[in-house]
């Protein structure tokens, strides 16, 4: 039976917070009182304004309970029922316009319920407003319902005054089983949500992240919903506890509830028509349209959600799309692309710059009668085609994964490498260094476009979008150590064992090939670095720019802490510092997150010399400027190697009988594709080229 309870229609938009919550000597609206910045001096309305008001058609259970601005005209209210007390800004003859929405300010034909109500405003067609303090010029239309409860959280994980532990909401990230739960809230990072979702066997740690959390809050009840300035809301259906920032546009939703959406004048939050978002955060600068469904997440800044994506118990990252497909129980560091609505995402950390192909099924292809495991794919992740994985299953950094249905859990310990199923000779092949040897074009220019394409405006996170740095630099080192013991045959193929969960062999190609290549980056990588640090620094000549270099010979370990690199040592330390009590705040861990980000060059250098010393085998005393010369001079070769491979991958688009064959002519094939000499990324890599002979040329005089 629906447990309707009847109370005094008079007592409408009163005792919003139970006597026994609110502190000693307050009233009901401390917390609204504390909430509302507006700066408007209001006032009690006249005998001619409540006459109008009347005469209007306008109702209120008391009109000595509505407040008005000194510029406030009663015309420009019509047909509205006021409970409770009621504060209106001033309302002066004007209409609104925002995308061919024109609507006259002021207040019509709406049901409003204890509401502070900013300047100038237009509100029409809102059958039920209640307990919400609303901005400057903002337009509410066609709106069922606009209400806060006492208890509104805003996507947050608290829980307030007379709750139990169990309505707490968690993220259940990674792992379906909940082994992996993190507690969302507004501002948390990919870093956070990785630090806090990893180190499950550290209690004290998990105890901190949640305290932490929780004194970020408050456990008060009675804080009232907030829409800022410059917002447009029309034609949605329910909107409840929702916190809405500035300029924020949202049409034609059906439900949001129990959300904070960022939002601000220059980085504009949207959604859009028929999304229904349920217990989350939305950064800044998201777009969230078309039959979008998201419960229990949180999207980072400038992140899209599109064509009815599901996004469920999941972290999305910073400049990350995901359109028409589902994701559900996974942790998505920033750069994320995910566009077919038949590719599925579960129980998985996807370590950035990642791109899922259609029909690609990662995870829920159960082996066991437990929920699904764990899938982590190191950054650069792009499983192809139709790709179905089982869990658990282990990535390294830019692995791509062939069409295939992969009939056991992989373990690929090797970067850059391209996994293909064999049916026909019934074997697992991994071909190592696919990347340079036939996609470059993509490689590099992938790793120029999340640049690029990096839309925050606060950057708390410095992340990592190039190839070579330190994470992949140490996977090169680790797979040198596996490949070196391998013993090919002429053909370049060896087998190894522990790859994938089947008594099948494993076959990898290309391995000398792979060798000589992984070395060759690693040089390049280290002598780039020492290069670029000579000529910003601006030295006159060898002996100060090597006085300026690491005396350390240990190649220091890194983690990808939500897209951000830092070294493991530091990791180690905050994690004490957390744990002892040091570290006090989310903001002062993000604090961390900026000034490890300051240190990264100087971290990344040193790490680039210490991989230089030990691929080429030397002691820093035997690093002469003879060495450095000889270095310089290769690193223009492998520079020019890559910018070969660059146009040599591009240009089989246009070579391939099988791409031109649907063009007639190649001036049709130019005019749908470009003229390949034209392409922007090929042009400035050419120049990136010219411009390092340039600069060798000149520190070559200068090494002595």
């Amino acid at each position: 039976m629906n447990i309707i309870q009847k109370h005094p229609v008079n007592n409408l938009g009163y005792n919003f917070v139970e006597k026994k919550y609110i502190p000693k000597g307050k009233d009901e609206y401390y917390l609204r009182n504390t909430q509302n910045q507006n700066g408007i001096s209001y006032r009690k309305l006249t005998a001619g304004e409540i006459e109008a008001l009347i005469r209007n058609r306008n109702t209120s259970d008391d009109w000595n309970k509505i407040f008005v601005s000194r510029q406030f005209n009663p015309e420009l209210v019509r047909n509205c029922k006021f409970h409770g007390l009621i504060r209106i800004g001033k309302l002066e003859p004007f209409y609104l316009e925002f995308h061919n929405l024109r609507m006259p300010v002021g207040l019509y034909n709406s049901t409003i319920i204890s509401c502070d109500l900013g300047n100038n405003i237009c509100i029409d067609n809102v059958n039920y407003l209640s307990h919400y303090i609303i901005g400057n010029d903002v337009m509410l239309v066609n709106v069922n319902e606009l209400a806060t409860t006492d208890h509104s959280k805003f996507g947050n994980g608290i829980i307030k005054d007379g709750e139990d532990e169990k309505t707490r909401v968690w993220i259940e990230l990674c792992n379906e089983a909940g082994g992996r739960s993190v507690i969302p809230f507004n501002g948390m990072l990919a870093g956070d949500a990785w630090l806090w979702s990893k180190y499950r066997d550290d209690e004290a740690l998990l105890n901190k992240f949640k305290e932490l959390t929780d004194k970020r809050f408050d456990k008060q009840r009675g804080h009232y919903g907030k829409i800022g300035d410059r917002t447009v809301i029309k034609n949605c259906k329910i909107i409840k506890d929702v916190w809405v920032g500035t300029d924020a546009y949202f049409k034609g939703a059906n439900k949001l509830k129990n959300l904070t959406v960022n939002s601000d004048e220059k980085r504009r939050s949207q959604i859009g028509e028929g999304c229904e978002l349920v217990n989350g955060i939305v950064g800044y600068g998201c777009r969230i349209f078309y039959g979008v469904k998201a419960v229990r997440f949180v999207m980072a800044s400038h992140s899209q959600l599109k064509y009815g994506a599901r996004l469920i118990n999941s972290y999305l990252g910073n400049n990350s799309t995901i359109s028409c497909c589902e994701v559900l129980n996974s942790l998505i560091f920033p750069a994320h692309e995910q566009h077919h609505n038949n590719s599925f995402l579960c129980a998985a950390v996807v370590m950035g710059q990642s791109n899922m192909a259609a029909g690609a099924t990662i995870g829920s292809n159960h082996n066991s009668r437990a929920a699904d495991g764990e899938i982590v794919a190191g950054r650069g992740f792009w499983p192809g085609l139709c790709v179905s994985l089982k869990h658990n299953s282990k990535f390294a950094s830019f692995t791509i994964i062939a069409k295939g249905d992969f009939p056991a859990e992989l373990n690929i310990p090797i970067p850059f490498s391209l996994v293909s199923n064999d049916v026909a000779h019934d074997k697992l092949v991994v071909m190592p260094g696919y990347w340079f040897m036939y996609n470059m074009y993509a490689l590099a220019r992938n790793a120029w476009k999340y640049v690029d394409r990096d839309r925050r405006t606060e950057k708390i996170q410095r992340i990592e979008y190039d190839f070579l740095a330190p994470d992949t630099v140490n996977e090169i080192f680790d797979a040198l150590k596996l490949l070196q013991k391998l013993k090919p045959s002429a053909t370049g193929t060896a087998e190894v064992t522990g790859w994938e969960n089947t008594g099948r062999k494993t076959e990898l190609q290309k391995v000398p090939q792979c060798i000589k290549i992984f070395k060759e980056l690693i040089q390049y990588y280290g002598a780039l670095e020492l290069m670029n640090h000579f000529i910003k620094n601006k030295f006159v000549d060898f002996a100060n720019f090597k006085k300026t270099l690491s005396a350390k010979v240990q190649r220091s370990e890194w983690l990808n802490i939500g897209g951000q690199l830092i070294q493991k040592t530091e990791i180690d330390q905050v994690k004490r510092d957390i744990k002892s009590g040091k570290v006090k705040s989310w903001d002062e861990l993000h604090l961390f997150y900026r000034h490890q980000g300051t240190a990264y060059d100087a971290d990344r250098l040193d790490h680039a010399y210490t991989s230089l010393l030990e691929i080429v085998n030397i002691t820093p005393k035997q690093f002469t400027p003879a060495l450095f010369k000889q270095l310089l001079q290769q690193t223009l070769d492998t520079k020019e190697w890559m910018c070969k491979g660059i146009f040599d991958s591009r240009a089989k688009d246009y070579n391939s009988p099988f791409r031109k064959m649907v063009y007639d002519t190649n001036k049709e094939m130019e005019k749908v594709m470009g003229r390949l000499e034209d392409n922007s990324f090929i042009q400035q890599q050419v120049a990136e080229f010219e411009e390092m002979k340039t600069q060798v040329k000149s520190l070559l005089k200068k090494v002595k």
